[in-house]
């Protein structure tokens, strides 16, 4: 994921902005005096004003922080994605055309100002349920906690834009969340909400990097915010910890290395990456998790958020055989069923094959023989060699002889060339013990 406050403006008031256009409901205006018999002039709300309304109106929306900044385009963000595209580090979620991810106008021809949001999200959940032999779980990492987020800071957008059109009737706008066409770090970092680390993360001082965040483009000038003027200093923490070098320098990311990318994929998962997933099943945080920034940071306070632990820590082998529709009604809410089950059950089965779980054997066997998928059969063939087993064996052999997908085959064969090696290995480790 690119994946932080009222002011009870009366009906009456009007705004005129430095282009002499008028704002504001032409409604009569409630507290004048009675005698005036509607004859006062109406009061003119100047942008400062509006912006504080705004702000408040965040701080009763539930918004945990709210920043304004120019809709200049975004010169320098540009030339850097185009070093990015060339250098191939693109996941190919994001908008591809750079134009419109850098310059706010191809979204709103007449924006002015950019409103930038962000909610803080939680980072532990109560009694977690522990593995237990032959009942191991997989993950879903913090930012698919609760209700997906994009539903819920549209809301909040739509708040905040109800408030601005009681102010502005007139006014234009265009609301993103993370599926739009600009880069929400970046609007958030000129918004002041927050700085951009050298783990691409947007991180505030008040709630580290566990924020979602989202904007909104209006065609009125409100005044714009300074941003924050911290970084990460010579802290190179997350690039240490990163398993894959996918932070290749500070600020540098490829995304095709990424394990939070890897866990989204549909095809196949490059071997070299699977011994490193551990039990997720979507995103992966060590980069987030090693940040100092988001040292002890745990906030519970937005209801969205809060992950039903059997929800986001679920058993593995039930979600082998789980079908479309179950997997809707269970997960059809969070952030991390966006791209469907079939990269759900894949990790899975790579998780249990991390946990050697020989009572997911048959499951396995029944996925290698039965599935229609290419990428699961070949997966569970990869699991099978992992876990091992004479079972799981004569599996792989009958699937040597009978597989008709050529991908599928290698991995059949790879998985019994791999049991070789293990069952070598364990008979030299057996002999020098004893």
């Amino acid at each position: 994921m690119e994946n932080q406050v009222g002011f009870a403006q009366e009906p009456g008031l009007s705004l005129q902005d430095s282009h002499g256009k008028e704002f504001g409901p032409k409604k009569k205006l409630p507290l004048q005096d009675d005698n005036s018999k509607g004859l006062c002039p109406k009061k003119k709300l100047t942008p400062e004003q509006v912006k504080q309304a705004l702000v408040e109106e965040a701080g009763r929306l539930g918004i945990d922080k709210i920043g304004f900044a120019t809709a200049d385009p975004f010169t320098e963000l540009k030339e850097r994605l185009v070093r990015h595209r060339e250098n191939g580090f693109e996941s190919g979620f994001e908008e591809q055309d750079l134009d419109k991810r850098t310059d706010p106008r191809l979204s709103l021809p007449e924006a002015r100002t950019i409103i930038a949001i962000a909610l803080a999200y939680p980072t532990r959940m109560e009694n977690p349920p522990a593995n237990r032999p032959g009942e191991y779980r997989g993950l879903f990492c913090r930012a698919s906690w609760g209700q997906d987020y994009h539903r819920v800071l549209r809301r909040k957008l739509e708040g905040l834009e109800r408030r601005l059109q009681e102010l502005v009737p007139d006014v234009t706008t265009e609301i993103m969340v993370d599926t739009g066409a600009l880069s929400d770090r970046a609007v958030a970092e000129r918004a002041g909400i927050g700085f951009i680390g050298k783990n691409t993360s947007l991180i505030t001082p008040e709630f580290g990097s566990w924020v979602f965040l989202g904007e909104m483009l209006v065609d009125i000038a409100l005044p714009p915010d300074q941003p924050v003027t911290a970084g990460c200093g010579d802290c190179t923490a997350c690039i240490d910890a990163c398993p894959t070098g996918a932070l290749v320098a500070p600020g540098q990311l490829n995304s095709q290395a990424c394990l939070a990318y890897q866990t989204q994929t549909k095809g196949f998962l490059a071997e070299e990456y699977r011994d490193l997933l551990g039990g997720y099943l979507y995103g992966f945080e060590t980069c987030q998790a090693v940040c100092p920034f988001n040292r002890k940071k745990n906030f519970t306070h937005q209801e969205d958020f809060r992950p039903d632990p059997e929800q986001v820590k679920p058993l593995l082998k039930p979600l082998l055989s789980i079908s479309n529709r179950e997997f809707r009604e269970r997960f059809g809410s969070m952030a991390g069923s966006w791209r469907g089950k079939k990269p759900i059950q894949r990790n899975a089965i790579i998780a249990l094959a991390r946990f050697r779980d020989r009572t997911a054997v048959p499951d396995l066997i029944r996925l290698l023989q039965e599935d229609p998928r290419p990428v699961i059969r070949g997966t569970a063939a990869w699991a099978l060699g992992r876990i091992g087993g004479t079972e799981a064996e004569e599996a792989l052999c009958d699937a040597e002889r009978n597989e008709k997908d050529p991908d599928v085959w290698r991995e059949v064969e790879k998985a019994l060339k791999n049991r070789s090696t293990l069952d070598t290995e364990e008979r030299r480790d057996r002999e020098a013990q004893g």
